[in-house]
C-alpha cells in the first residue's frame, strides 16, 4: 500500500473518531447548543442592526442582542411555563374535590343531544353519565400525573435545567459575535463547491427564521387569543387550554378549534348560547384569522415547501426530537429538497451554444 495513501486513510479514520467522540461529549446538551444556533440565526438580524450603530463595540453589540433575546423570549417562556404547571394542578385538584363538577355538565350535555347523537355514545357505552365521568376524571389523574412527574423531574434537575441554559446564552454571546468567522471557517472545511454551500446554508438559515417567526409565533398567538376568551368568558384553567391550542395550531385549517370548538358548542348545546355565540365569533373571526394574516407576513413563500411536507416534517421532527424536533423536522425536510434539487440539476446536461444564445439576454424573448 502507497505510504501516502495509508497516511490518508489513517488521518481521516483519526477525524472520524474524534468528531465522534466530541460528538459524544457535546450530545449531553445537544437541545442547549441547538437553540443557541437556532436563535442566533433568527437575532442574527437583530444584531447587524446594533453592530453598525456600535462598529467598535462587537461585545456590546453582541450583549445587547442577547440581553433582548433573553427579555423577548426565555422570560415569557419561563413564566409561561411556571403559570401552566400551577393551573394544570389546580384543575386537578378542583376535579378531585368536587368542586368542578363534570357529571352535571354531562347530564346536561346529553339531555340535549339528538337521538343519533346518543344511538352513537351508547354504542360506544359512553351514555353512563358515571362511566364518562369516571373515564374523564382517569385521563385528567394520567395527565395530572404526567405534570407532576415532568414537575419533579424538572426540580430533581434543577441543576442540570440551569447549565443548559446557562451554556445556551453562552453559546449564544459567541455566536452572535463570532458567527460570520465560524461559518467561514466551517465552510472551508466542507467539500462542497462555494455554489452549493451557499444554496444549502441559505436554504437552512431561510427555514429556521420561518419556522420560528411564523409557525412559533403564530401558535403564540393564537394560544394566546384562546386562552384569553377563555379566561373572559370565565372557563377555568385559560393558561393550559391557550397552551394546548398553541400546540395544536401546528395542523392546518383545524388547529386551535380542536379545542374551542367542542366548548362552544357544550355552551350552546347548553343553553349558554351567548358565551357559545362569543366563543365561535372570536374562535372564527379573531383566532382561525391569525394564521392567514401573520404567517404571509412572517414567513411568505420563503420556505418554498408544500404545507404537506411542513406539517408531515414538523410532526415527525417532535416524535423524534421532542420540542427541538419543531424546528429540527422542517429544517431536514428543506435540506433534503435542497440536496436533490441541486443533485438533478447536477444530471442535467449543459444547454447547447445555441440554445443559450438563444433564451439570453439578447435572444427573440429578452431584446436588449
Amino acid at each position: 500500500m502507497n505510504s501516502s495513501t495509508f497516511q490518508d486513510k489513517t488521518f481521516l479514520l483519526l477525524l472520524l473518531l474524534v468528531t465522534a467522540a466530541f460528538g459524544a461529549i457535546l450530545w449531553q446538551f445537544h437541545w442547549a447548543i441547538f437553540w443557541g444556533v437556532a436563535l442566533a440565526i433568527l437575532f442574527a438580524p437583530l444584531h447587524s442592526h446594533l453592530l453598525r450603530r456600535m462598529p467598535r463595540s462587537a461585545n456590546g453589540a453582541a450583549l445587547g442582542t442577547l440581553v433582548l433575546c433573553t427579555v423577548m423570549v426565555i422570560l415569557p417562556l419561563g413564566l409561561i411555563s411556571l403559570s401552566l404547571v400551577q393551573e394544570a394542578t389546580a384543575l386537578y385538584e378542583h376535579l378531585r374535590s368536587g368542586q368542578l363538577n363534570v357529571g352535571h355538565s354531562l347530564q346536561k350535555l346529553l339531555g340535549v343531544l339528538p337521538s343519533w347523537a346518543l344511538h352513537l355514545l351508547d354504542r360506544l357505552n359512553l351514555t353512563s353519565v358515571n362511566e364518562l365521568q369516571n373515564k374523564l376524571s382517569s385521563v385528567a389523574g394520567e395527565i395530572s400525573q404526567f405534570v407532576a412527574t415532568q414537575a419533579l423531574n424538572l426540580g430533581q434537575n434543577t441543576l442540570e435545567f440551569l447549565a443548559g441554559l446557562g451554556i445556551m446564552l453562552y453559546l449564544l454571546f459567541f455566536l452572535l459575535r463570532d458567527g460570520p468567522a465560524i461559518v467561514a471557517r466551517i465552510g472551508r472545511a466542507t467539500p462542497l463547491s462555494s455554489a452549493h454551500k451557499q444554496q444549502l446554508a441559505g436554504k437552512f438559515n431561510t427555514v429556521i427564521r420561518a419556522t420560528i417567526k411564523g409557525s412559533l409565533v403564530v401558535a403564540a398567538c393564537q394560544g394566546a387569543l384562546g386562552g384569553f376568551i377563555f379566561w373572559a368568558l370565565g372557563i377555568q384553567g385559560p393558561v393550559v387550554w391557550g397552551v394546548l391550542m398553541a400546540f395544536l395550531s401546528l395542523l392546518p385549517a383545524v388547529g386551535a378549534g380542536l379545542i374551542w370548538g367542542p366548548v362552544a358548542l357544550y355552551f350552546l348545546a347548553t343553553g349558554s348560547v351567548v358565551q357559545g355565540v362569543v366563543l365561535t365569533a372570536f374562535g372564527i373571526g379573531v383566532i382561525g384569522l391569525v394564521d392567514n394574516v401573520l404567517r404571509p407576513i412572517l414567513v411568505g413563500k420563503d420556505t418554498q415547501m408544500p404545507d404537506y411536507i411542513v406539517l408531515i416534517s414538523t410532526l415527525g421532527g417532535m416524535s423524534l426530537f421532542g420540542l427541538t424536533g419543531f424546528i429540527v423536522g422542517p429544517a431536514i425536510a428543506a435540506l433534503f429538497i435542497a440536496s436533490w434539487d441541486l443533485f438533478a440539476a447536477a444530471l442535467q446536461p449543459p444547454a447547447p451554444e445555441g440554445a443559450r444564445h438563444e433564451s439570453g439576454p439578447s435572444g427573440p424573448d429578452h431584446p436588449p
